[in-house]
């Protein structure tokens, strides 16, 4: 017995030390493979090759109404994520598909602590290029990146839409692996009820019904911990990667006019 538990507690260190290899799963290209990429489809580096935070539209408009800045998921790049460009530049807004470090052709390793405090670098550079008003928007573990950027209240944004959150990333990995005391291991909690319980914007939360991945109870706590101006997108028969993303769908743009306050949409 003494033999198994001291294993066990070898095998509690070696994920201790690697649990991170098991949270983050990026997407990686040179950064010439990334602009022939991003060529294809009509985007650029932002704000510039040499040193790039996201990728963006290369089409110009001088009258949008905003800029959405994208935080995608943690699987993947940013450049798998292009139906957020075109479903809301149709809308109107300009579009940055954020990447994080580690994440594309950028260096760096993706950890809580660089992923928010490159989300707040993102959020900066588009408010001196851009201006307001700002949206935030964070997909599964970009809610929690979102939820950092505004924990820290250093920056003000019109309103926030987070798809398929959580209430923290500690939680879910204890639905997964309790055996392995998963919520008192985690090095990244993204607890997004202590993040946002001082936001005061607008937030659209959207879930798939099916969800396979975060379990809808974690989605719904963080959705019932909030007491600023909320509202809640449910659809059916959808799993975590399975969501409805045609653009022409039109709860897209119920989703920007509620979070912008525009027609008199309320919670």
């Amino acid at each position: 017995m003494l033999l198994i538990f001291l294993c066990y507690l070898l095998f509690l260190l070696i994920l201790f030390v690697f649990q991170r290899k098991l949270v983050y799963f990026p997407e990686k290209y040179s950064i010439e493979q990334q602009q022939v990429l991003a060529e294809r489809l009509n985007l650029k580096l932002w704000p510039s090759k040499d040193n790039y935070l996201g990728l963006m539209s290369k089409s110009a408009n001088t009258a949008y109404k905003g800029t959405i800045i994208v935080f995608h998921g943690n699987a993947g790049s940013a450049i798998n994520r292009i139906y957020y460009s075109q479903a809301l530049e149709k809308l109107g807004y300009r579009v940055i598909l954020a990447e994080y470090p580690g994440y594309g052709a950028r260096d760096g390793l993706p950890s809580e602590t660089t992923m928010i405090s490159n989300g707040i670098e993102t959020l900066k550079r588009a408010l001196n290029d851009f201006g307001d008003p700002i949206f935030l928007w964070g997909e599964s573990l970009g809610s929690g990146v979102v939820g950092g950027i505004m924990q820290t209240g250093w920056i003000q944004v019109k309103g926030l839409v987070l798809v398929a959150p959580f209430d923290s990333l500690a939680n879910v990995a204890q639905h997964y692996y309790w055996f392995f005391l998963a919520k008192w291991l985690i090095r990244d909690e993204f607890n997004n009820i202590k993040n946002l319980q001082n936001y005061q914007g607008s937030i659209a939360i959207l879930l798939a019904d099916e969800d396979e991945i975060i379990p809808n109870k974690y989605s719904l706590t963080l959705f019932d911990s909030l007491y600023n101006r909320k509202r809640l997108w449910l659809f059916k028969d959808a799993g975590h990667n399975s969501l409805p993303l045609a653009p022409e769908l039109p709860w897209w743009q119920e989703v920007m006019q509620f979070v912008a306050g525009q027609n008199g949409v309320s919670p």
